[in-house]
């Protein structure tokens, strides 16, 4: 294809992600340097990097930080050890038992986010179903504090996203060679060295996928925290994307914001460029 009709066809396509994403990049790269309220929205003062230097002195943001990498620490393995061994179960079966638990397992990822986390919290309202079970369980009456706000904010995180690794696992598992399996049972393989030394090997590369989604999706997490906590200051669960708005719209701090937004970029990707370095090795053997 010549360079001129690539260029007549992929120009719309560019042009839409220039709006979408560069032109909004910009302006939040200006608005970062300006000190903007909504007193003072049309006509900002300029002060450079103030914002980004008062953000590195501000405990509070450092807070949201400690608690979103505690966050992602815990949910990223637990998607992909839970998912894993999920998706194997589903292997082994077939027919209407796969299909029942096919709809068991991914019945959290068809609900709207907002409305499973309203769901998941009534349930552990006074008189839920699961404050009932761990009263009788521990013989203690549960209590909303910042330890157990944060627990079931991680507790629902891994339940809500989980089924997205399930499909994934489970479809890579179906295009495994059935003669690779074979041999290995031939040569007196256990299941545990076929998963070991045949499976997870073979789902290297979805897994380095799902850890890449997977960080990028946890570290931007907001609606259950949200719903969780109600920004609640004395739970101290606010995350960096609860904080962010909590200082654009509570605070009323529009350039600070954006700084916070700006630096949650290059966050996010400080930490998948190695992930992407690993897919692109990856690749680049496969060939």
């Amino acid at each position: 294809m010549k360079r001129k009709t690539f260029f007549a066809f992929a120009s719309p396509s560019i042009l839409v992600m220039l709006l979408l994403m560069v032109v909004p990049l910009l302006m939040a790269l200006w608005l970062a340097m300006q000190y903007m309220t909504f007193r003072n929205i049309t006509a900002p003062e300029f002060v450079g990097l103030r914002n980004y230097i008062e953000i590195l002195d501000d405990p509070l943001f450092w807070r949201s930080f400690n608690f979103t990498a505690l966050y992602i620490a815990i949910v990223v393995p637990s998607w992909v050890v839970i998912g894993f061994i999920i998706a194997l179960f589903l292997d082994q079966v077939s027919g209407l038992v796969r299909g029942v638990y096919l709809s068991i397992f991914l019945l959290p990822f068809i609900i709207v986010p907002v409305i499973g986390t309203i769901m998941f919290k009534q349930l552990w309202e006074p008189s839920g179903l699961l404050t009932w079970i761990y009263q009788e369980l521990t013989g203690t009456r549960f209590r909303v504090n910042e330890t157990s706000v944060k627990t079931l904010i991680i507790i629902f995180g891994i339940w809500y996203v989980t089924p997205f690794t399930i499909v994934v696992y489970f479809a890579g598992l179906q295009t495994l060679p059935a003669e690779m399996i074979e041999a290995a049972s031939i040569d007196g393989a256990s299941r545990l060295q076929k998963i070991r030394h045949i499976v997870i090997p073979y789902v290297s590369s979805l897994t380095v996928f799902i850890l890449l989604f997977s960080i990028m999706d946890s570290y931007r997490v907001f609606d259950s925290v949200f719903v969780l906590s109600e920004l609640n200051p004395q739970f101290k669960a606010d995350t960096v994307m609860t904080y962010t708005f909590l200082t654009a719209m509570q605070f009323q701090r529009l350039g600070k914001s954006n700084a916070m937004a700006i630096l949650t970029v290059i966050g996010i990707m400080v930490v998948l460029v190695p992930f992407l370095y690993l897919m692109y090795k990856e690749q680049i053997a496969e060939r």
